[in-house]
């Protein structure tokens, strides 16, 4: 099967050895998204809430390059640096996802690049 790099400029470019999606026949790969300014390449300011829009706002891009958009995302990780922002977390993605929901995990880590408290990755079906 061949795979097909995603990539656009209304999101981050990537800061390491791999691309924003790759596509393998009708699945995405989406990469982990941080709250960077896609035209600045820094992390935002504001509080966990804000850097969850703009990594919300970089997925969403990421999505729309392959084809798709955040309905048809099937499965999505976050990863935050305090899970006591869960709740602010939960309430921003309410605000970009309607029913069905995607399948989710939610994860705790030590840290994240660049020091932000919020990251997002996830799998989009087109068909």
């Amino acid at each position: 099967m061949s795979r097909e790099i995603i990539h656009t400029d209304r999101a981050p470019a990537a800061i390491g050895p791999y691309s924003q999606a790759i596509r393998a026949g009708d699945t995405v790969y989406l990469s982990g998204q941080i709250p960077l300014d896609p035209n600045t390449g820094l992390v935002i300011e504001g509080d966990v809430e804000a850097q969850a829009r703009r990594a919300f706002e970089n997925l969403k891009a990421v999505c729309e390059a392959a084809g798709g958009s955040l309905d048809k995302i099937v499965r999505a990780g976050l990863f935050l640096t305090d899970l006591g922002d869960f709740a602010k977390v939960n309430a921003v993605m309410g605000e970009y996802f309607s029913a069905p929901f995607p399948a989710r995990s939610t994860v705790q880590v030590s840290a994240l690049p660049r020091g932000v408290q919020f990251e997002i990755d996830a799998i989009m079906v087109l068909d």
